[in-house]
Formats: C-alpha cells, structure tokens, sequence
C-alpha cells in the first residue's frame, strides 16, 4: 500500500477543503447512488446526468484527484458513503481491491469487457482506455533530421538533445514509469530518467502544452496521452501532426484505463452495478468515442477515423492493476532531476 501512504495526510487535508459532494440533478427519487469520481466532472458529468435522466437514479458526486480520492476511500474503509469509484488509473482501483474494499462484479458486466482492461478477480473493470503516445509534427522532425524511434528508450540517444517534450509532473507520464519499472527494472527505469535530463528533454506543465508546443514546432516530438491531439484537431482539422504508437509492445505503448468498482460496504450493490453496466453500453461507449476522444472498450463503436484501433496497438504485457507504486516512481522522478 506504499501507493498512498506518503500523500494521505496531504490529501486528506486537501479534500477536506476543496472537494464537496454535490448532486448530478436535483434530487426527487428515492432511489440516490453516491459515486467517488477521480475523473473531471468535465468529462463523465454528462454521462453521469444522462445515466439519471434515463433511469430516474439521483447521483450524488464527490468529484477529485484519482489518487486523492481513493485514499479517502481509503480513510474512510467500511464506512464509506461512496457506491461507485470511478478512477483514471488502474493503479488506484488495484489499491483499492488489495485493500479488499471492492466487491466483485458479476459476469454480465465483466464479459462485456476482454482483457486486459478486467480486474483479474472482476474487482473493478474499464469504461475507456487511453494510449501513451508519441505525439510528432512531421515537418519539424524532417527539419531535425530525425526519424520516429523505435523505442521509448531511444529518446535518451544525443540525437534527440532537447527535442522531447515530456512533463514529469503528469500522472499518466508517471503510471508509464511504473509500468517501466515493472518491466524493465528498476535500474532501468532510472537510468532512463536521469538520461532524460541530461539530454536536455523540455519540461511541460501537461499534456495539452506539450501537444500545443509540438503543433508550433517549438519541439519535435512529445509525450502524452493520445487523446489531447484529438482535441486540438476538432477545432482545426488542418493540424498536420500526428500520433505515433512505439511497436513491439515496447513500453512506450503503454494503455491505461479509467474503470469502476463497486465497494463492498455498499449497501445497494445492484444499482451501483447498474449504473456500471450502463457506463459500458453502447450509448455511453458512443460518448466516450465522440467527446472524450477515448477508446471504447466494447465492440461495435465508432472511433475518430485518425485513430488507430485499439486492436492494432502492440502494447506491452503487464497487468494494469500492478501499477499501483505511485510513491516509488514519484522517488525516482525526484531522484532523476526531472522536477528540478
């Protein structure tokens, strides 16, 4: 549980002061589901209130950092409020099942899923995925006299010197160097960082910086979560830059997940899986297709035509819900530099 056990106290504090509970509509059912989201109400709030306006289900919603809102779950134990924890990470829904505070879902919801994207013990299950990319803008790379790697682990090479975009700071960046040191190792994954900075890599605040940055030609190339380009394209579809999926299950492939649990001190699990179930049909699949710009993951929906099917990425082989050691990889990053 080395996940959490540094930043408790800081989150607890931290959620006590800028984090309420406010309900999706205005309450006039009896029947009311409290749901812990570590996902933006930005992002799954319109779900969420059309999940209402179809069932008559009132939602009452703690909105917070993933992180940060799994380790009041954790605070808070069998006495929690919450019904539904919905995450942006693997790592934390593992967290949570190793501390044996989510039930197990019943098959029609987890077959409705393939793996990876199940908790292996059908604790917690995903409703979107997300691709670590290699964001490129093809004239500036040509200008650079470079070629897209063939590893995550070539951007450490002199050729690369101050044309990697990245932001240490970020949580998707950093469940990716956990999943390095699963994989990899430990030594590895922090020579990998310490590389990083002597090759002069560009720190970023995010990942909409870092794709903006790379549209203007400012660096090369970048790293971040494929969906930010998407964004950027809606607005102007003559972006010329574009994407790149490291192959060989390399682990700058890397998928994560956001995904949902049901707790098991829940005292109405049945309509907790309820709203689970209808997170991952066909209509609010569709949604995190068309607005999310996320990769769906049933079968049957549209994507975004530049996508490249979640199929055909070669990612590499670890079990999502191990990327839990936040605090470890924090460690090496501050260890690294890359935060200086």
């Amino acid at each position: 549980m080395r996940f959490y056990s540094r930043w408790m106290l800081l989150f607890s504090l931290v959620m006590l002061l800028t984090i309420g509970i406010a309900p999706a509509i205005a309450q006039d059912s009896t029947e009311v589901l409290t749901v812990y989201s570590g996902r933006s109400e930005s992002l799954i709030g319109p779900i969420l209130e059309q999940f209402t306006a179809e069932t008559g289900v009132q939602i009452e919603v703690l909105y917070g950092d993933t992180a940060g809102v799994a380790n009041q779950i954790l605070e808070e134990g069998n006495n929690s409020p919450a019904d539904v924890y919905i995450a942006q990470d693997a790592g934390a829904l593992g967290a949570l099942a190793s501390a044996g505070l989510l039930s197990t879902l019943p098959s029609d919801i987890v077959e409705r899923v393939d793996a990876p994207f199940i908790s292996p013990d059908a604790y917690w299950v995903a409703l979107s995925a997300r691709a670590r990319v290699l964001v490129y803008n093809p004239e500036a790379l040509a200008e650079a006299g470079l070629e897209l790697p063939e590893s995550l682990l070539d951007l450490t090479n002199e050729a690369w010197r101050g044309q990697v975009g990245w932001a240490p700071t970020n949580g998707s960046f950093q469940s990716q160097i956990t999943a390095m040191r699963l994989l990899l190792g430990e030594e590895t994954a922090q020579t990998w960082l310490e590389d990083m900075v002597a090759n002069d890599s560009v720190t970023f605040d995010g990942n909409t910086p870092i794709v903006q940055a790379v549209i203007n030609g400012e660096v090369p190339v970048g790293l971040v979560n494929h969906y930010y380009l998407f964004r950027f394209l809606a607005e102007d579809p003559s972006i010329t830059t574009r994407n790149y999926y490291f192959p060989g299950g390399d682990v700058g492939a890397l998928v994560n997940i956001a995904g949902a649990g049901v707790l098991e001190s829940s005292d109405q699990k049945g309509l907790a899986q309820r709203l689970v179930l209808y997170l991952l049909g066909d209509n609010a699949q569709q949604y995190f297709a068309d607005s999310t710009f996320e990769y769906p993951v049933i079968e049957g929906i549209a994507i975004n035509e530049l996508l490249t099917p979640l199929a055909e990425i070669q990612t590499p082989d670890i079990n999502l819900t191990d990327i839990d050691d936040l605090e470890g990889t924090l460690e090496l990053i501050e260890i690294s530099g890359a935060l200086d």
